[in-house]
């Protein structure tokens, strides 16, 4: 996939006919348990987990860049659980894509092209200037001065929007998703594989995750 000035015309009428929302957040899957094994051996795209390797708690996410319910729990809520759960070692965190447009796309593409260490703030950095270009009608400039904030040049923008197989990538990871791991929508964790949707408080991921703690 290439994201060209002419391409990018369309792009916001495609994101706006998915909805901001994602897809509708049916919580009937809520509490249904997976097996980790299966959840950790994602499709098409690699991990980048924060935490301990050997914390005694996994918890995934799949989020959206252009979903508003992933972006308030990255903003608001994620800062006091990273510090309070990941960086103390008792959670091992791995925030996954979950492609529902081409704008989601962009953001996880440039955040791998960033680098493993540069990843997260990549991301989060969407997240929290999320405003300013998921309803742009210029959403690709509005993407690359973004970038260009976080260190990209547009040379380098526009190599990381080359990547076909990571595209590919992101699509099988969402489909593995919706078929295999029961997702209806973003965001949607997994606590030592137990499924929790939508968006969620530092005291209510507490209740699910001081219990399996030693």
């Amino acid at each position: 996939m290439k994201l060209t000035r002419r391409s990018a015309l369309s792009l916001t009428a495609a994101a706006a006919a998915m909805g901001f929302a994602g897809l509708p957040q049916a919580l009937a899957a809520d509490g249904d348990m997976h097996n980790v094994a299966d959840l950790m051996n994602v499709a098409g795209v690699p991990d980048r987990p924060l935490g301990d390797p050997d914390a005694p708690v996994t918890m995934i996410e799949y989020a959206s860049p252009t979903c508003p319910h992933c972006a308030r729990f990255h903003n608001d809520v994620y800062p006091e659980f990273k510090e309070l759960y990941i960086d103390t070692g008792k959670v091992q965190f791995v925030l996954r894509p979950f492609v529902r447009n081409v704008l989601d796309a962009v953001v996880f593409m440039l955040a791998e092209a960033a680098g493993e260490e540069a990843y997260h703030n990549v991301v989060e950095t969407y997240f929290e200037t999320q405003s300013t270009w998921a309803s742009s009608s210029a959403p690709r400039d509005a993407i690359l001065d973004v970038a260009l904030q976080l260190g990209f040049t547009e040379e380098s923008f526009e190599a990381a929007l080359t990547n076909q197989e990571l595209f590919q990538g992101m699509e099988a990871a969402r489909e593995q998703a919706i078929e295999q791991f029961d997702l209806t929508g973003t965001p949607t964790f997994y606590v030592n594989g137990k499924q929790i949707s939508g968006e969620k408080t530092v005291e209510q991921l507490a209740a699910e995750i001081d219990p399996l703690l030693p």
